[in-house]
């Protein structure tokens, strides 16, 4: 059996001679040579703005034509995905079908590794179908290689049924490239454990996820000064917070604060718009409603 030449080229498969032997470090010394390795990460991203932010553009003019936001992803790369997409609803209040997530191996692979499953590009495509996926929807191919065959048959099968497509991927020149209408290369090399792509790779396409979702969560009103006003405050701390945010928002005291949540419902937006408009929940839901939750254009 000979071996795959191709997967020895792959950045985050090579092995880096000039990183000391781990196990030969005391504890703190070995968690430094870790985090020293991380710091390379944010700046490797901040090369990719451009090509981040034409994602977030994309995102948000199919969200508005009521599309869906599909992150693919095999391994951490999916189950990353997965956590972004989770986040999303108790953050910024979206629907739960707005932004939804695709492991190979399915729900399974949450709890433990299939490791075999990524390799299924026909799979990558029925999940796509499964899914019932269309040309209004957006589907971000997560792939550290950039070349993931479930991945990369989900991305063609998306570009077949005139989905819009991205791909993150954390190697040069990576195969996604030919099935993405926008691609996201973030190179992050080798791994201080050779081929442990969980480490900088997974931190890279953790940070691409933050930006890509919250960029389009703001473009879409779900923020008002930097406060998540469209927050579903469901548990104590976040009605805490929601109570700060109406008090910053609209420069009243607790109290008041207070009595404007009590009769909106806890809705942020709508208490803020009361305060400043001077009008009751129902009206201010109107306007916002009216206005397509943009506080901004009402205040």
């Amino acid at each position: 059996m000979e071996p795959d030449k191709s997967i020895e080229r792959l950045g985050t498969e090579m092995w880096n001679p000039v990183i000391p032997w781990l196990e030969a470090l005391s504890t703190e010394e070995m968690l430094m040579v870790i985090n020293e390795a991380d710091q390379q990460v944010p700046l490797l991203v901040r090369n990719q703005t451009g090509e981040i932010a034409k994602a977030v553009d994309l995102v948000v003019e199919q969200l508005r034509r009521r599309g869906r936001l599909f992150y693919v992803g095999a391994g951490t790369s999916g189950r990353l995905g997965i956590v972004d997409a989770a986040e999303c609803p108790p953050t910024f209040n979206t629907d739960p079908s707005m932004i939804q997530a695709i492991i190979a191996g399915g729900d399974d692979a949450l709890q433990q590794a299939i490791e075999g499953a990524e390799d299924d590009f026909d799979a990558g495509g029925q999940a796509v179908m499964n899914h019932g996926i269309n040309a209004r929807d957006v589907v971000v191919g997560l792939s550290a290689s950039g070349r993931t065959p479930f991945v990369l048959g989900a991305l063609q099968k998306s570009q077949q049924i005139q989905a819009h497509t991205i791909s993150v991927s954390c190697n040069a020149d990576p195969e996604a490239v030919r099935y993405s209408h926008v691609s996201i290369v973030v190179p992050t090399g080798p791994e201080v454990i050779m081929g442990s792509t969980r480490l900088k790779a997974g931190t890279a396409t953790k940070l691409v996820l933050n930006m890509l979702s919250t960029g389009a969560m703001i473009r879409l009103g779900k923020t008002y000064h930097n406060l998540m006003v469209d927050v579903k405050a469901t548990n104590l701390k976040l009605k805490e917070r929601a109570r700060r945010m109406v008090m910053l928002a609209s420069n009243v005291d607790y109290q008041t604060a207070v009595s404007l949540l009590e009769e909106s419902d806890y809705e942020v937006k709508t208490a803020i718009l009361m305060q400043f408009l001077k009008i009751d929940a129902a009206r201010s839901r109107e306007l916002l409603l009216r206005h397509d939750g943009m506080l901004d254009e009402l205040m």
